[in-house]
């Protein structure tokens, strides 16, 4: 599925792409037309000056001198060209990577997602999608090493068969080893470094999430000393990665040299000639380990698609049940072991039970969040789970137990409830959950910036916050968990008389859970776990 994603996204880019590898291709000529033409003036002229007056004055400077400048110029935009188009190539293919791997992740069950470390789903869309760039640059590395390789043996060929045969076995020796020796020596280490960068980034997202209690209980010590082993595995796994790196690409550079010496060693036709094959040897075997870099990327390329293959290949939530209309006319269900409440429209529960009873985990389930409570519940005679969570969403407002605030102002947070929701609807929903008077008291009222998790306001007011925009979703189902948590007596009873007179009048139905007597009465029935 990750491949088909990339040959889409990649094939998008295949303009982009053929450019950088006819400069790639153009880069590679040139560099081995570079230093054998280089090799070829350098030895004749100096052969010439040696030769007296005559024959330096019979050398040919002119011709071979434009030559060398021609392609030093090919060779130096043809890289930074192919450099250019290839990456603009990759990021425009990753670009498109990301949020399709995204849509993905949003479309599968939120069980399966909520199941991973939040840092391990950053990691794999950012450093593991990062990774792929190697995959998309590989289709232009290929063709430049290839014209490397091709222009270097028949450079070879004028010095002698026998100087080309030694850069073909030379340059299929280099190839040999590399593909055998990369994977065998960089492939776990890699997998350790990503496994141990997947580790820490997940440690860091859940420690940044409780930072404040951290800091206040002093407990810096003990997170720093709980995070060294992972810290310590991957300074050593990137250390193993580095001296694999390095013995690959020196025993590279020895094959290069014995390769380089081999073709002059065996070049026929005179010093000029020799000079020429043996630099054009060198330069082909340049081209020739841009493979090398690619086998030794490619384990990271592999170990990165694996794991988001896992992410891709995520189940997939049920469909949307298009009938909205008429389900949020039908019964709501809860069935227990022995204990069941049926719901009208309208209709008011109280689920109830000793803390860690289950209570959230029916919410969840309700709100398609999860799959995992024992209990049964039915919308008509469909189970929740059946009707996908597009549909939930449609039914069932939700204010949560942790409210979860966005990075931006008070409509911001309000604005998320539905479109179209206008600023008198928000004012409404506000003076429901009582806090209107002190949005406006704040400096800039609706358009307060309120800053991550709305950090300026306090646990109470995030709560009737979160309260007042499950008011403006407009279902037909409100649950509700915990919504006076942390709130005083008054508060919570202007809250409780609020909330009463609003469900009244919208016929909104309610779904509650509340260790707080004050609420209990708004509910009709009680669903005991």
């Amino acid at each position: 599925m990750i491949d088909q994603l990339l040959r889409e996204a990649s094939g998008r880019q295949r303009r982009a792409t053929g450019v950088a590898i006819l400069l790639a291709v153009l880069a590679a000529i040139s560099g081995v037309g570079l230093l054998a033409v280089s090799g070829w003036f350098l030895t004749g002229a100096a052969m010439a000056g040696a030769a007296g007056v005559a024959a330096v004055r019979g050398f040919n400077y002119l011709t071979p001198s434009a030559a060398i400048r021609a392609f030093a110029v090919v060779r130096t935009l043809g890289r930074y060209g192919e450099r250019l188009f290839s990456h603009r190539a990759a990021f425009f293919a990753l670009a498109d990577v990301r949020p399709a791997l995204f849509a993905r992740l949003a479309a599968a069950r939120p069980e399966s997602v909520f199941s991973r470390p939040p840092g391990e789903v950053a990691t794999q869309l950012g450093s593991d999608v990062d990774a792929l760039e190697d995959a998309v640059v590989r289709r232009v590395t290929w063709p430049g090493a290839l014209a490397g390789g091709v222009t270097a043996l028949v450079a070879c060929l004028f010095a002698g068969p026998w100087s080309a045969a030694a850069l073909a076995i030379g340059l299929t020796a280099m190839r040999l080893v590399s593909r055998t020796l990369a994977p065998r020596l960089i492939a776990v280490p890699v997998r350790r470094r990503a496994d141990a960068l997947t580790r820490l980034k997940s440690a860091y997202a859940e420690y940044a999430a409780c930072a404040v209690e951290i800091t206040a209980y002093g407990l810096v010590p003990q997170i720093v000393e709980a995070m060294a082993p992972d810290v310590e595995e991957l300074e050593a796994s990137r250390l193993a990665v580095v001296n694999a790196e390095a013995l690959t690409q020196g025993l590279q550079l020895v094959l290069a040299a014995l390769t380089v010496a081999c073709v002059l060693a065996l070049a026929k036709g005179g010093a000029a000639l020799a000079a020429a094959a043996a630099l054009a040897g060198a330069a082909g075997a340049e081209a020739w380990s841009g493979l090398t870099r690619t086998d030794l990327q490619r384990p990271r390329v592999d170990d990165a698609m694996a794991r988001l293959e896992g992410m891709a290949s995520l189940p997939a939530r049920a469909p949307h049940q298009a009938d909205t209309d008429r389900l949020a006319t039908q019964s709501l269900t809860l069935a227990g072991e022995g204990i069941s409440c049926v719901l009208e429209p309208g209709g008011r529960v109280l689920i109830a039970g000793a803390s860690g009873a289950g209570k959230s985990r029916i919410l969840g389930t309700i709100l398609g969040l999860r799959a995992d409570a024992p209990q049964r519940v039915l919308v008509g005679d469909i189970e929740v789970r059946d009707l996908g969570l597009e549909t939930l969403r449609r039914l069932f407002g939700s204010a949560p137990q942790d409210a979860a605030l966005l990075a931006g102002t008070v409509a911001d947070n309000l604005r998320l409830a539905r479109q179209g929701v206008t600023e008198a609807q928000m004012w409404e929903a506000l003076e429901v959950a009582c806090l209107a008077d002190t949005v406006r008291n704040l400096p800039h009222g609706l358009d307060q910036w309120l800053g991550a998790d709305g950090a300026r306001l306090s646990g109470g007011q995030r709560k009737r916050l979160s309260l007042a925009r499950a008011l403006l979703s407009g279902r037909p189902w409100l649950v509700l968990d915990e919504p006076t948590e942390g709130l005083d007596s008054v508060t919570e009873r202007r809250v409780a008389e609020n909330l009463e007179a609003w469900l009244e009048r919208t016929g909104t139905g309610l779904i509650l859970v509340s260790h707080r007597e004050g609420l209990h009465a708004l509910a009709g029935y009680v669903f005991s776990l």
